[in-house]
């Protein structure tokens, strides 16, 4: 295992550009395929770039508020000393390697802002605590649990056709979640996931003998010397309204009671609630305003490279959703397809279309009224074939760049340090997806 490891690592280090010239490159690549395939004049396909470029700028700041809050909510004390004593009974390299998976990939499952962010943070901490964990493979493996994001408990797809008034609603009704994420098959594929995907990643660890690069910690303990410092402050009445722990309680108690009665008068939950969530949870739980900011702006390191690239993928979603180039791919699937395989040919162009539109939102605005389309025209699963849809984004995250930056962020390696390890995360992942997504065609 550790030589397939090796080969793909070498082969991301030699060919891997940054994820901004990624980035880049798929906007040049959607273009010419736009030029090319779709006949789209050049004036058209401009302005489509141009006029999406800044279409999901609200989205984008959601996906920002819930990676930097989610880094706040991660590193409160009372989930800091639960991790602790999670790395505390950790003493093997690959043990810790397994355990980082799992968090990451449990957390993901509750909420994969949340989870994005604690799986990095509990994998520095075992690299910190571990003797001879092999650094950018651990962060690799916390990173791969977020592949179950898009069977649990955030979902972007089923929650949004769960929801009245979604926008293909006329189209293909209201799908309850306990015929997506609630149902056996995803179930069961939830658990043979964080059953062998921590196996996975263990076996991937340098052997004895082998090259293991470790983590250095000196840089996060002179930052912790340096806050204990500036604690020692004189504490004027500047100083006591900054640490007050009674204001965050009460702000904090404040939001909650907004987020209790949003329910009671039967709001669903959406990623603005779930920010809210979020924010006043993590102001409760950081105790004051001062360890709130403090915390907060470390966390808003995880945040540019979305800032920065996000605009750049609207600005593709709006190329292959004008030209065509969505419609046409997912066509070519859909030609094989009958009542049973559709689902399947759906999780595969929905894998090659993920990485032109790396949002399960923006991805199904795209990609969801073709499929469920062709689902009612041959009697598919409208449920069975929404989840595939799902499957193959989240399934494609593993290999997408985009989502991989806040964990860089935290961890300060490079996107060509990790890539090879979630490769290898990828073919067994989609082993597993497509299996299940081909019997479950067939119950």
């Amino acid at each position: 295992m550790t030589k397939i490891a090796n080969f793909f690592s070498e082969l991301m280090r030699k060919y891997l550009p940054d994820p901004f010239v990624f980035a880049m490159g798929l906007t040049v690549l959607s273009a010419i395929l736009a030029l090319a395939v779709e006949k789209q004049p050049f004036s058209a396909m401009l302005q489509s770039w141009g006029d999406g470029f800044w279409s999901l700028l609200a989205f984008t700041t959601q996906m920002a508020v819930i990676l930097a809050m989610g880094y706040v909510l991660a590193n409160a004390p009372i989930v800091n000393r639960l991790l602790d004593r999670i790395a505390e009974k950790v003493h093997r390299p690959r043990t810790a390697v397994a355990v980082a998976t799992l968090i990451g990939a449990i957390a993901c499952y509750l909420n994969w802002g949340f989870g994005l962010v604690i799986g990095g943070i509990m994998a520095k901490k075992l690299a910190t605590k571990v003797k001879g964990v092999h650094y950018p493979l651990i962060i690799a493996a916390a990173y791969s649990g977020f592949t179950v994001w898009g069977l649990g408990l955030s979902a972007s797809i089923p929650l949004l056709i769960s929801t009245p008034g979604h926008p293909l609603e006329k189209a293909m009704g209201i799908i309850p979640l306990a015929q997506t994420i609630f149902s056996l098959p995803i179930l069961l594929v939830v658990l043979i996931i964080l059953i062998t995907l921590p196996i996975l990643n263990a076996l991937l660890h340098p052997k004895a003998g082998e090259t293991v690069i470790e983590y250095d910690p000196s840089v996060e303990i002179a930052k912790k010397q340096a806050k204990k410092e500036i604690s020692l402050a004189d504490r004027t009445l500047a100083y006591k309204l900054n640490n007050s722990r009674l204001l965050s309680l009460i702000i904090g108690l404040f939001g909650l009671g907004y987020v209790v009665y949003a329910f009671t008068i039967g709001r669903s939950l959406d990623l603005n609630l779930v920010n809210f969530i979020i924010i006043f949870l993590g102001i409760i739980l950081l105790g004051t305003p001062n360890n709130y900011i403090a915390t907060l702006n470390e966390g808003i390191k995880t945040v540019s490279g979305i800032l920065l690239q996000y605009p750049f993928y609207a600005g593709i979603m709006a190329i292959m959703a004008s030209s065509g180039l969505v419609v046409s791919i997912s066509h070519v699937f859909v030609n094989f397809s009958d009542a049973h395989t559709l689902p399947f040919w759906g999780l595969i162009s929905s894998f090659i279309i993920n990485f032109f539109a790396p949002s399960g939102g923006g991805h199904w605005v795209i990609q969801g009224p073709f499929m469920i389309d062709a689902a009612k025209q041959i009697g598919a699963s409208l449920s069975q074939t929404s989840m595939a849809v799902m499957l193959g984004n989240c399934w494609n995250d593993l290999v997408q760049p985009f989502w991989i930056l806040p964990v860089l962020a935290l961890s300060k390696l490079k996107l060509k340090d990790i890539m090879g390890y979630t490769v290898i995360c990828m073919f067994w992942v989609g082993i597993v997806y497509i299996i299940a997504v081909l019997v479950w065609g067939y119950l």
